[in-house]
Formats: C-alpha cells, sequence, structure tokens
C-alpha cells in the first residue's frame, strides 16, 4: 500500500466547484471528485492549525485538555507508529508552524521531512533595515504598517524574496513532492504527507492566478483581514475575496499536477489519494474573517475530504452523506497499511463509516477556552461557556509552549503534578491554571467574544446559518451527544463546568 495525504490549510469548502463553489473555477478538484468518493458531511475536530494537526496524529480529539501546542510524549502519532512497523513516512511542507515552539513535535515523527520556507511570518530572510517607506506605500494601512505589528512585517520581507512562481512557497512544495515521487513510486510500503500552507492567508498568488479576477478596488496590498467583524467598504471586500480566489486558483492548478502524475504513472491502481484541510474561513460571511472567535459556522466547521483508493473504484465518481471528522484520518490511515489501532484512539476509518453508510453518526468540535460545535450532517449547535471570565479552566500538559513562546511565568506558577491521565499512558501531566490573559487563541478579543451565544442551526433548511432554530428536542440530542463525547475523551470536572455542562 502506498498513501499520498494532501492537506491544504484554510481550503473552504464553499470556494471547490465540487462542493458548490462558483467564485472561481476549479477543474482539478473538480477532476479528482469525478474519480474519487466525495465527503459531504465531513468536519473538523479540534481548532485551529495545531490542535487540527494533534487530532490528526493521535485520532483523538485534544481541545478539552490543552490549547495550541506540540504533541505530548504520551501520544500516539500516526505516522511515527508507521515508520516504526515498516512503512517509510515523508512529510513535504511550508507550515512554518510546525517549526515554533508550539509545534516542534510533529515534522519529527516522520522518517523524512522537507521544509519549505518562505509562508506568511516565517522567520524566514533578514532585512536589518527593511523598506518601511516603500511597505507603506505599497500596503493597505487596514492590514499592514501598524504599530507592533512584526508579525507581518516579517511577511513584507519575506514577500521582497518571492518574485517568480517558483520562488513561491507551494509550487517548491509540489516540486519536491514529485521529487519524492520520481524516486519512490516503484516502491512499496510509503506515505508522503504533502501539506501546503495556501490557500492560508495572506492571499498572495503569482499574478496570472488573479487575471479575469477584476474588481472595482484600486488602492495598496489587501489581502490579510484581522480575526475580526469586517470593517472594509464592499470594494475591499470585493478586493480580499479575489486574492482567496486567485490562491484558490493555483491550489487547483499544481493539485492538477499530481493528477496528472497520477495519471502518467498509473499510480490509481495501488496507491490511495486523500484531499483534506484543517479547517475553514470566513470570507466576510456572517460579516467576520477569518476563524476562532466566532461560532464555528459552515464556513469554518464543515470542510472538505475526497478519497480515492484502489477498493472504492466502485464508488468512483460518488459522494457520501455519512459524517466524519479530522480524527477518524489517523484511524484509516493505519488501517490502510494493516496496522493496529492504539486503544486511547476515539476516531472511527471512513472506510468502516462508509461500509455502514446509513448508520447515524454526530461529531463535536471545538477551541480551547472557546466554544463547542456538534453536527449530525442536518443540525449544528454552538455551545459557548457561561462565564469566559471564569479562570478555573486548566490546561493537563507535559509540553508547557504556546503558538510561539513558552507558557509565561505567571501561568507555570499555578503548575501542580496531576495524576495520570486515561490517555497519559500511566504519565502524571502538569496541570496549570488557563488565565485569561494567557498567549492562546481564541485570543484577547474578549469583548466580541462575549457577543455570541449558545445557537442551534438546521442546516438543511437554512444553509447560511441565519436564523436560531429554537427546537428544544434536536438541542436536546445534541448536547447527549456531546456529553457522551466529552466522558468518551475524559474531559475534566472543571472542563465540564467551565462550559456549564454538570447539569447533562
Amino acid at each position: 500500500m502506498r498513501v499520498v495525504f494532501v492537506l491544504f490549510d484554510s481550503l473552504n469548502r464553499l470556494a471547490m466547484g465540487c462542493y458548490g463553489g462558483q467564485s472561481v473555477p476549479t477543474p482539478n478538484f473538480d477532476r479528482f471528485a469525478a474519480r474519487a468518493l466525495t465527503f459531504d458531511n465531513h468536519y473538523v475536530g479540534s481548532l485551529p492549525c495545531m490542535p487540527a494537526r494533534r487530532d490528526l496524529h493521535t485520532g483523538r480529539l485534544n481541545f478539552m485538555h490543552r490549547s495550541w501546542g506540540p504533541l505530548e510524549p504520551f501520544d500516539n502519532s500516526m505516522p511515527e507508529i508507521l515508520k516504526t512497523s515498516g512503512v517509510y513516512t515523508h512529510l513535504v511542507t511550508d507550515h512554518f508552524h510546525y517549526f515554533e515552539d508550539g509545534g516542534a513535535t510533529y515534522h519529527s515523527r516522520y522518517s523524512t521531512w522537507d521544509f519549505v520556507r518562505g509562508q506568511e511570518y516565517d522567520t524566514w530572510k533578514a532585512l536589518v533595515e527593511p523598506p518601511l517607506a516603500q511597505f507603506r506605500q505599497n500596503y493597505s494601512s487596514k492590514h499592514y504598517n501598524g504599530p507592533n505589528q512584526a508579525n507581518r512585517l516579517q511577511h513584507q520581507v519575506n514577500r521582497e524574496f518571492i518574485k517568480e512562481e517558483k520562488d513561491f512557497p507551494a509550487a517548491q512544495c509540489f516540486e519536491r513532492a514529485f521529487e519524492f515521487l520520481d524516486n519512490n513510486r516503484t516502491a512499496d510500503e510509503w506515505m508522503l504527507h504533502l501539506e501546503c500552507f495556501d490557500p492560508h492567508e495572506p492571499f498572495y498568488a503569482p499574478s496570472r492566478f488573479r487575471d479575469g479576477l477584476e474588481t472595482n478596488y484600486r488602492g495598496p496590498i489587501i489581502d490579510w483581514p484581522k480575526y475580526a467583524p469586517v470593517s472594509e467598504n464592499a470594494d475591499e471586500v470585493a478586493e480580499i475575496r479575489a486574492n482567496y480566489a486567485a490562491l484558490m486558483a493555483m491550489c487547483d492548478e499544481y493539485f492538477g499536477k499530481l493528477i496528472d502524475y497520477f495519471d502518467t504513472h498509473n499510480l490509481w491502481e495501488d496507491t490511495c489519494l486523500i484531499l483534506t484541510t484543517d479547517h475553514g474561513y470566513l470570507l466576510s460571511e456572517h460579516d467576520w474573517w477569518a476563524k476562532n472567535v466566532m461560532p464555528y459556522y459552515e464556513e469554518i466547521s464543515h470542510i472538505p475530504l475526497i478519497v480515492h483508493h484502489p477498493d472504492l473504484n466502485a464508488r468512483k465518481g460518488t459522494r457520501t452523506n455519512v459524517v466524519t471528522q479530522t480524527p477518524d484520518l489517523m484511524p484509516t490511515i493505519l488501517k490502510l497499511f494493516a496496522r493496529d489501532i492504539p486503544p486511547e484512539v476515539q476516531g472511527t476509518s471512513i472506510l468502516d463509516l462508509v461500509a455502514q453508510e446509513d448508520q447515524e453518526r454526530a461529531v463535536i468540535f471545538g477551541m480551547f477556552g472557546g466554544a463547542i460545535g456538534v453536527a449530525d450532517g442536518k443540525y449544528s449547535l454552538f455551545l459557548y461557556p457561561p462565564d469566559l471570565d471564569d479562570e478555573s479552566l486548566c490546561e493537563y500538559t507535559l509540553m508547557p509552549t504556546h503558538l510561539h513562546s513558552f507558557f509565561a511565568l505567571e501561568e507555570l506558577r499555578t503548575a501542580q503534578l496531576h495524576e495520570p491521565l486515561p490517555f497519559t499512558k500511566g504519565l502524571p501531566v502538569l496541570k496549570i491554571k488557563a488565565l485569561n490573559n494567557s498567549r492562546r487563541p481564541p485570543g484577547g478579543d474578549r469583548a466580541n467574544f462575549k457577543s455570541f451565544r449558545t445557537a442551534l442551526y438546521d442546516n438543511a433548511a437554512d444553509p447560511l446559518q441565519q436564523n436560531a432554530l429554537d427546537a428544544p428536542d434536536v438541542e436536546r440530542r445534541l448536547k447527549d451527544v456531546l456529553s457522551r463525547v466529552l466522558g468518551d475523551h475524559s474531559a475534566t470536572p472543571e472542563f465540564l463546568t467551565w462550559m456549564g455542562l454538570t447539569h447533562i
């Protein structure tokens, strides 16, 4: 068995033609869907980026125990299980969060890895005296050039060194993936994990992908909206959306090169190809940009999954309504290689779920310190904690790092050694208070966070999720699912209290 696992970051399902998108043609995503099985009810798990990848490695949700951070010493890791059992695993990525404090243990679980530099604020190129006057002229002050915006300044510096299409990180990622395939396609028992940071913001693509996507905007570069309510005017919104569409077109074209490679070398007969993302992205829908603070609307939580497997040829070009989510991919890939699934895994192989397609299922998803979502393919419930300022929530970890920093000394002073949790393999863990000023998503936008309330939506009757539904029986049923899944994942008593779930 061979597996090519492709993950694009922030790939909005509703921007893909095969999922009904119309903003830009995606002929290659559509071409793949025409010869694979498309999942219409695939959802996220833990959010955002690195928590999603921990789900992918471990096959279980982690948002109820810890925020953004590395793999833990007690975690199962799907690529490492494969590596130690004789399956060669290779990671090609430009996702620089893997190489920050809060993600530094993921890439080393693979047999080999290849890192492409330059995305977003990757600390890549050094300019001691950057051309600030030029940047102020070229980049909109709405998205750039503000005080204390070191990350955005680093991106501007990086962009000075990305001139030709071959310089773009995504182009280099695919080039290195093809190098791996050229060297190894005739071998057996390997997995290639190709992960592109695009179409994550900032929305920067070669100019040819922007051709034909005209807007009325004539100002400086505006392509990196803040995680906040929409404050841009209509022309600026259209420009930002066009820049995202251009990046989508680039992702589609380069993915098409992979489809061509499968065609040329007839890899369809003996190689599994999986396409998905970690989460979606709001592009001004619900008057918001991005993710994290607002409810996990369909644009964020309901994500694409398209799978080709030789054993699924009878399902070629078809779709399934089975409900799946990110943690299910870990046991799926292990089963593809006939490897045992560790007892701590809570996900279920998607191939097993497809075989029992008529079985009802619901999944939960969320972010540490944020809301919890529940979805069953028809309804979505977003549950908010009753008191966001309550500091009783705790993190359980042996790797106390945030996105790109250690835990603050103020946090670490609250640390206590806690008895092992059911999934920590007998290891005690640090129990650290989740202080409100900690450097973790959903961040410091507490006023906006507090403006949201628990809400239920009928996604079939109200696909844009504009009108909250009053259906106590449905809400009760989804809360029962929530209670059961949190129990299966050993959610702690203070987490349940913090979420207002002790009465369930």
